[in-house]
């Protein structure tokens, strides 16, 4: 049985296609990862989530580990059998919600100790206790734990917190070593730090690459840089990382985010975008985004997007879809989450498609220019 394989069919210029083989399933790349934050994609049962295309999903250590506990997955019997998700599941390591979300945070080499935002409990996050937490729900590819600083800290604090998630990353290596059967079944991501600055992520991915994982995931961009911005350090990140090794963006992203960092190598990607815009009225279509909270979609007849493969295109209205939204009806949110989830893995399938065959080039330029309303 394969713990973990990566293979590349096709490149075309930067970007890759290929397939992740896995015990619990094969990942197809560029592939974007619906996110479970709670042990559930928000809105979709399991089997609509795979109906749309996604062959993994993620799953939140922060999260889980303050409600229900890791603990409590664990005695019934792992986050797939919790969730009702059998295929394969990438939980993140608890960095980012416990710089974004804790109150009170204290950072020190051992470890994060912060406030709870559920009853101000305080808690402490180390590697190693992220790893035990992503070892007890029963995660496919574990993350290892990092220090997140925002691009627009002083470079003395970006070189620090990069270098410290280095050594972070040792211990995370360590621990999912020594973690029995599990590290026998799953897969291990190392988290390439270093704001903006091409030394420092180029020292970051030799220290990564060093001690050596599984994959690599590309840290500390979508907070804010700006796209442009993030481009110009997708320019130089990828590269850095070994080639034979899957490449993740983590945090990622708006639908013309995901083309142009596809272009540039990268072949995994995770954002609540979908999911959070459906809960709140917006759907993506081909032609970009639309409010369905608008009035003018009153009458409109039309399915959302007329090209969309998807169950809610095939059978409601965009003005059915405004009653509901307008009328904060939970159906409202469940469509149109559908709808979004179905959109994104519908554009990474014609994103695979195009690098095999060759054309990514002609068809991100087309999406783009329609995308933005550019045409």
């Amino acid at each position: 049985m394969t713990r973990f394989a990566f293979a590349i069919h096709a490149t075309d210029g930067r970007a890759r296609t290929g397939e992740i083989t896995m015990r619990r399933g094969v990942i197809r790349t560029p592939v974007f990862m619906p996110v479970g934050t709670a042990g559930t994609v928000k809105a979709m049962k399991p089997g609509d989530v795979a109906a749309s295309g996604a062959d993994i999903i993620l799953g939140n250590t922060y999260h889980l580990m303050l409600r229900p506990t890791a603990e409590r997955v664990a005695r019934l019997g792992g986050l797939h059998a919790f969730s009702g998700w059998d295929r394969p599941i990438l939980t993140d390591s608890g960095g980012y919600q416990v710089m974004s979300l804790a109150d009170l945070t204290t950072r020190s080499e051992d470890g994060v100790t912060f406030k709870s935002h559920l009853d101000g409990s305080r808690r402490t996050l180390s590697p190693e206790r992220s790893i035990e937490i992503q070892r007890l729900l029963g995660s496919d590819i574990v993350m290892a734990f990092d220090e997140l600083v925002p691009t627009s800290s002083t470079p003395e604090v970006q070189a620090a917190a990069m270098a410290r998630s280095m050594r972070w990353a040792r211990r995370s290596r360590d621990a999912f070593d020594g973690g029995g059967e599990h590290a026998e079944r799953a897969a291990l991501f190392g988290i390439q730090q270093g704001a903006l600055d091409r030394t420092l992520r180029g020292d970051s991915a030799a220290a990564l690459t060093d001690i050596g994982f599984d994959g690599y995931a590309i840290g500390g961009l979508a907070v804010g840089e700006g796209q442009e911005a993030m481009f110009a350090c997708l320019d130089f990140a990828p590269a850095q990382l070994p080639a034979e090794r899957p490449r993740y963006l983590m945090g990622v992203g708006k639908p013309d985010d995901i083309v142009g960092a596809v272009e540039r190598g990268v072949d995994m990607f995770d954002c609540v975008l979908p999911t959070r815009s459906g809960r709140t009225g917006q759907a993506f279509t081909r032609d970009g985004p639309i409010n369905l909270r608008n009035a003018r979609f009153g009458e409109d007849q039309r399915p959302l997007d007329p090209a969309c493969p998807c169950p809610v295109c095939a059978k409601w209205t965009r003005a059915y879809l405004h009653h509901l939204v307008r009328s904060q009806e939970i159906l409202g949110a469940m469509l149109m989450t559908e709808h979004n989830i179905w959109f994104y893995q519908t554009l990474m399938a014609d994103l695979r498609a195009a690098i095999a065959e060759h054309r990514l080039f002609a068809f991100a330029d087309a999406f783009r220019l329609r995308y933005r309303g550019e045409r």
